[in-house]
C-alpha cells in the first residue's frame, strides 16, 4: 500500500534545466508521512532520458532513495517511466532518450510523443518491430535491457527493493502490435532474470479506454502482454475512476479477466479520479470535476481489498505543484516544509477504515 512518487533529477528532461528542485530532506520527510500513514510502499518514477542526461547525479539520487527506504521500512518499485514518449518528440513529455529519435526525418523536434500523433505511432510502430537503433546502430530493446541491468545491480541488494517495472503504460497502435508487446516484455524479464529475481511489472497499454480507436481494448489481448516467464511477474494497471461508474467498472472488470486470462496478480500502479471536460476542441482534466472525496477513497481500497491485489500505489507525491489538487498528497512550502494536504489524510483514514477496523465491511 502506498504512492506513485516522482524524484528530482531521476525526473529530469535531457535537455532541460531543472529550475524547481526537491527539498534536501524531501526523502527523509516523505517516507516518515508514507510510513505514519500505514503505508509501506513506493512505486518510484524515473526515466531513461534523465539518466542518460546525467548518470551520476541520477545514480546517487536512486541511492539515496534506496537508503531513505531501508530505514523506514519501505518497499519500492522502480518504474521506468514515460509520458508521451519522449522530450524530444513533445517539450512537456519525459522518456525515451534522444539517440532513439536523432537522424530520422520522420521524427522531428516536437512533432507529437502523445497517441494521436503521427510520429509517435511512427515510432511505437517502429518499436514493436524491433527496429529502433540508436545513431551507432545499436538496438533499443538491448539498449533498454542494459539501462534496467544497471538499475538492478546498483538497487537489486537494498531490503527495500521490492521490484524493477519494464516500461509505463507503453503506446499500441494496431491489433498486431499486441503479440509484439508481449515478445518485448518476455525480452526484458529474461535480460532481467539474469541479474535479479525481484518482482517484475509489466504496464498496460495506451490507450487505455475500452472504446479505444485503432485497437481492440479486450482483455483476451491484454493477456497476449504477458511475458513467457510468468515467474513472480505481475501485471500493472491504471485506475481514474470509482467502480460504481459503469464505465470505469467495465474497464477494471476488463483488466481483472486479462489478469487471470495472463495468470499474474494485478498491480495497481496508479489511482486517482479524474473528470475530463472538452476544452478548445479537446478533452482536458477538469480540476474541479475531479475533486476526490472521502468516500470515494475508501471505495478505491475497498475494491483492492476484495480483489486482492499484488499493491497499489495513489496517484500521486511529487515536490512539484499540480493543477489539480488531488492530484498530490503534499505541498511543498515557502522555505522547502513538505506538508501534507486534506487528501494525504482521507487516505490515512481510509486505510485505517477498510484494511485495520473491525467493522463489517
Amino acid at each position: 500500500m502506498g504512492v506513485a512518487m516522482r524524484g528530482n533529477h531521476t525526473s529530469e528532461k535531457e535537455t532541460d534545466e531543472n529550475d524547481n528542485v526537491a527539498p534536501r530532506n524531501y526523502y527523509e520527510v516523505s517516507f516518515k508521512l508514507i510510513h505514519d500513514a500505514g503505508m509501506n510502499h513506493v512505486r518510484y518514477l524515473l526515466y531513461w532520458e534523465s539518466y542518460e542526461k546525467n548518470p551520476s547525479q541520477f545514480m546517487e539520487e536512486l541511492s539515496m532513495v534506496a537508503e531513505t527506504a531501508d530505514k523506514w521500512g519501505i518497499k519500492v518499485l522502480y518504474d521506468n517511466h514515460q509520458w508521451h514518449t519522449s522530450s524530444w518528440l513533445e517539450s512537456r513529455a519525459t522518456g525515451f532518450p534522444s539517440f532513439l529519435f536523432e537522424g530520422n526525418p520522420e521524427l522531428e523536434i516536437d512533432s507529437g510523443g502523445n497517441t494521436n500523433d503521427e510520429a509517435a505511432q511512427i515510432w511505437w510502430t517502429d518499436w514493436w518491430n524491433r527496429s529502433v537503433k540508436d545513431t551507432q546502430g545499436n538496438d533499443g530493446w538491448s539498449l533498454l535491457s542494459g539501462f534496467l541491468t544497471k538499475l538492478a545491480n546498483r538497487l537489486d541488494s537494498h531490503p527495500s527493493t521490492v521490484g524493477y517495472e519494464i516500461l509505463s503504460e507503453p503506446q499500441i497502435h494496431s491489433d498486431d502490435q499486441w503479440e509484439k508487446v508481449g515478445q518485448f516484455n518476455t525480452f526484458m524479464v529474461n535480460e532481467l532474470r539474469k541479474v535479479t529475481q525481484r518482482t517484475i511489472a509489466f504496464s498496460q497499454q495506451v490507450p487505455a479506454s475500452i472504446n479505444a480507436p485503432n485497437i481492440d481494448v479486450i482483455p483476451e489481448n491484454q493477456a497476449k502482454m504477458v511475458p513467457a516467464n510468468k515467474n513472480n511477474v505481475v501485471f500493472k494497471i491504471s485506475l481514474y475512476g470509482v467502480s460504481t461508474d459503469s464505465f470505469q467498472k467495465a474497464r477494471l472488470d476488463g483488466l481483472v479477466e486479462a489478469a487471470r486470462l495472463a495468470d499474474v496478480p494485478i498491480y495497481v500502479g496508479e489511482w486517482n479520479n479524474v473528470v475530463r471536460e472538452r476544452e478548445g476542441g479537446v478533452f482536458r482534466i477538469s480540476p474541479e470535476e475531479s475533486d476526490l472525496t472521502q468516500e470515494e477513497t475508501n471505495l478505491f481500497l475497498e475494491d483492492f481489498k476484495r480483489l486482492n491485489v499484488w499493491g497499489w500505489a495513489y496517484w500521486q507525491w511529487n515536490y512539484n505543484s499540480n493543477r489539480v489538487p488531488n492530484f498530490n498528497l503534499i505541498l511543498v512550502a515557502e522555505g522547502g516544509t513538505v506538508e501534507s494536504t486534506k487528501y494525504y489524510e482521507q487516505l490515512k483514514t481510509a486505510i485505517s477504515d477498510v484494511y485495520t477496523s473491525n467493522r463489517p465491511q
